[in-house]
């Protein structure tokens, strides 16, 4: 069995490069060949990139999230846009809105998000959407905007009616370690909804720990077949199944080989 983690901040596991690369050993030991490496900012990618170009398995997402909008950082949209032309980005994000936190304010973190669809738009890339109390915003503006190349709900939180809404876009729906837990009943019910060659698993590292490891600080993309495992359990199937199924979901959206 081969997994892909469509989302790790192996970037904010740690700042030394050695790390980051018995992070990736590690995960490679345990069958997750492929990990997408998401920035947040335009601030860390450079290096972010820098000490993972030349590691095999590793691709890139870069994009502006909802909690840097008001520090983009100076012609931050030449920058991005820069970026998404390197070997190995195959995706902009993460992007989205985040009303939790309240960054900045909406109509702002309402621009943000557009202006980085429109660049996925042209540079025919998926959008990794960032969604926190705010799906209804983020619903409406991609029945209007989303990409030709579609969008991912990464770490998805929200229940089956909104899945089942979403799914009549171009989207793919991302789950991590949360869905593990046995309480989470509105992300099982709408993992059982869903068809899937829909369906994308990613550790969120270093956050969102799979139950199996609940002992433990932080999460890592080596943790990546437990949520495979129990999501398998859950949908009654063959995890070598499903694992085939997820990999080539993968491949399909970030426009990779099998």
């Amino acid at each position: 069995m081969q997994f892909f983690d469509t989302h790790a901040h192996i970037g904010l596991i740690h700042d030394d490069p050695l790390e980051q690369l018995r992070v990736i050993t590690q995960a490679k030991q345990a069958g997750v060949t492929r990990i997408l490496s998401i920035n947040n900012s335009l601030h860390d990618f450079a290096t972010v990139y820098a000490n993972l170009k030349a590691i095999s398995g590793i691709y890139h997402a870069v994009g502006v999230a909802p909690s840097e909008v008001t520090t983009p950082g100076d012609q931050w949209i030449e920058k991005l846009e820069q970026n998404l032309t390197l070997p190995n980005v195959v995706a902009v994000g993460e992007t989205g809105l985040d009303y939790y936190k309240q960054f900045g304010d909406k109509r702002s973190q309402i621009e943000l998000f557009i202006t980085q669809l429109e660049i996925a738009q042209k540079h025919n890339l998926p959008v990794v959407i960032h969604n926190r109390n705010a799906g209804k915003d983020i619903y409406d503006i991609l029945s209007e905007r989303i990409p030709d190349a579609g969008a991912i709900f990464h770490c998805y939180s929200e229940n089956a009616d909104y899945a089942r809404q979403c799914a009549q876009l171009n989207v793919w729906f991302s789950f991590a370690g949360n869905v593990t837990y046995r309480n989470a009943r509105n992300l099982h019910e709408t993992v059982m909804m869903l068809p899937l060659d829909r369906i994308l698993i990613e550790t969120e590292s270093p956050f969102m720990i799979p139950a199996e490891y609940s002992e433990k600080k932080r999460t890592m993309p080596a943790y990546l077949p437990s949520t495979a495992r129990f999501l398998a359990e859950l949908l009654d199937m063959d995890v070598e199944t499903l694992s085939s199924q997820l990999w080539k979901n993968s491949a399909t959206v970030f426009r990779l080989p099998e």
